[in-house]
């Protein structure tokens, strides 16, 4: 546990979501061109062209952050929130890419989930593709030689893959990861000190977090996704019967504004107790919305968690729920 701080101030990144890197104007054509690929050969020629332009983003992030902690999630979302939506939009796309839209269409009716939610995302993207997650990890370790030698100050990634269900899953992503740090410290001359570690946010990580930490270095509790798991409830569906819901007494809050310490938080310790079974030095702490909610910030304090991740807009009330719970924890924001 660290020491109390008179002041907790906002110290690094908590989870910086790499997707939102990828919907610029001069990269969403490229992950495109990934996703309408027919082979290996091709997605790595496409990730060839995104390279550049993440690495570019975690230099100016490590710069920026000079030293302090960065949690960088792998591509999380369905490749199919990439595609494009309306017919101009899908014939432009087809006409800058060279390809018909009849193969865009098909790609993009081959990608489409009913619960997308529960679909083709996080860890499974890295498996299927396990060249997207090594396009990333070598931009995130270029970028850390290169700040580290900007600023002065050590960089240590912080490298998150969301979604593990088992330890098989989330090993071979982690063997990926792994490889791309060495190859970048051989090609580099450089020493990387790095951790790789989970977003723990289905109810299944939690009962295996024993074993989940025998080879991940810290745990983020996903308390969006966990809630939505825990409960069967999607987040962005549930105010049709919510309101209901809490006016009826079956529930006495938005689970997704404060954290149900009866089931979701009972999960939160599972993993913490098992986790710290494997690993009793294992970094703990929660991201998403709870993060910034007074009551769910004490509850991360009675669980022993080490740091509380949130929006920035939230991060003032999070100071001040952390104070109240006298919590000697460092506060971190999200990107």
């Amino acid at each position: 546990m660290r020491k109390p701080r008179a002041i907790l101030a906002p110290e690094g990144i908590g989870l910086c979501r790499t997707e939102h890197m990828f919907f610029d104007d001069d990269r969403i054509l490229a992950v495109r061109e990934m996703i309408l690929a027919d082979d290996e050969k091709s997605r790595r020629k496409a990730l060839d062209k995104l390279l550049p332009a993440q690495r570019s983003d975690f230099i100016a992030l490590f710069e920026t952050m000079k030293g302090l902690p960065v949690t960088i999630r792998l591509l999380d979302p369905p490749l199919h929130e990439f595609l494009p939506h309306t017919d101009k939009d899908m014939a432009e796309v087809a006409s800058a890419l060279g390809t018909d839209v009849k193969k865009l269409a098909g790609r993009k009716a081959e990608l489409s989930e009913f619960n997308p939610m529960l679909g083709f995302r996080g860890c499974r993207l890295a498996i299927a593709f396990p060249e997207i997650a090594e396009m990333q990890a070598r931009a995130i370790f270029e970028a850390a030689v290169h700040a580290g030698k900007t600023t002065g100050a050590p960089v240590m990634p912080e490298v998150m893959v969301p979604l593990i269900a088992t330890k098989a899953e989330f090993d071979i992503v982690k063997a990926r990861i792994d490889a791309m740090a060495e190859a970048v410290m051989t090609e580099t001359k450089s020493k990387i000190e790095y951790q790789v570690g989970t977003m723990i946010e289905l109810p299944r990580a939690c009962l295996r977090a024993e074993e989940i930490a025998q080879t991940a270095e810290f745990f983020s509790f996903g308390t969006n996704d966990l809630t939505q798991t825990a409960f069967g409830i999607s987040r962005d569906d549930a105010a049709i019967f919510l309101n209901t819901y809490l006016a009826k007494g079956i529930l006495p809050i938005d689970p997704f504004i404060s954290i149900d310490r009866g089931g979701v938080g009972e999960l939160v310790k599972i993993g913490v107790e098992r986790g710290r079974k494997s690993r009793p030095d294992i970094k703990l702490g929660i991201c998403g919305e709870h993060g910034g909610d007074p009551a769910s910030v004490a509850f991360c304090h009675e669980t022993g968690l080490d740091y509380v991740s949130c929006s920035p807009f939230r991060v003032p009330i999070a100071r001040l729920a952390a104070a109240q719970a006298a919590l000697g924890k460092e506060l971190v924001s999200e990107a």
